[in-house]
């Protein structure tokens, strides 16, 4: 039996597929930019940053990190031709509420002991300042050989706002 998340994805998906045209873009993305954002519900990067289907790549995950996209970037640049990456973290991001301690102990309170042997080493990446995160990304990800003729920008998105400010 589906769920009723299931139900909408499908519903959804074939309202879309109804009038759906652009089954012969190509698979390099014709803008050639990746764009780093967080996965908080808040961000629809297509339309909050004027991303078409087809030109750049949306990476997403908690916080917007680099760290974590790293990998994905590597693909992007090297067999994908991406020339530029935007990192876009966020106002109110829940990465600014907790820290590695506190992620574990919520495992181990929600999910048992066992579970939080699982997360014991893992590095959430958590951020107490918003701006010095962005910063602080931009650098690790310039600080990168492969980086290298990439060009990289930080951004702050205000969820209050819907606007963008560019601090790196």
């Amino acid at each position: 039996m589906p769920t009723a998340i299931e139900e909408n994805l499908v519903k959804g998906n074939a309202v879309y597929a109804e009038t759906f045209k652009a089954g012969e873009l190509p698979l390099l993305p014709s803008g050639k930019y990746a764009v780093v954002t967080c996965m908080d519900s808040r961000i629809f990067p297509s339309t909050a940053f004027a991303v078409k289907l087809g030109s750049a790549h949306i990476i997403r995950n908690a916080g917007g990190s680099v760290r974590e996209a790293f990998r994905s970037l590597v693909i992007s640049q090297q067999m994908l031709k991406t020339e530029e990456v935007l990192i876009i973290k966020h106002t109110g991001c829940g990465m600014l509420t907790f820290d590695n301690a506190g992620a574990r102990a919520a495992v181990a309170k929600n999910s048992g002991e066992e579970a939080a042997k699982e997360v014991a080493d893992l590095d959430f990446l958590p951020f107490k300042d918003l701006e010095q995160a962005v910063r602080d990304d931009v650098e690790w990800l310039k600080a990168k050989k492969i980086e290298s003729g990439v060009r990289v920008s930080g951004w702050i998105y205000e969820v209050e706002t819907g606007k963008v400010r560019k601090v790196a």
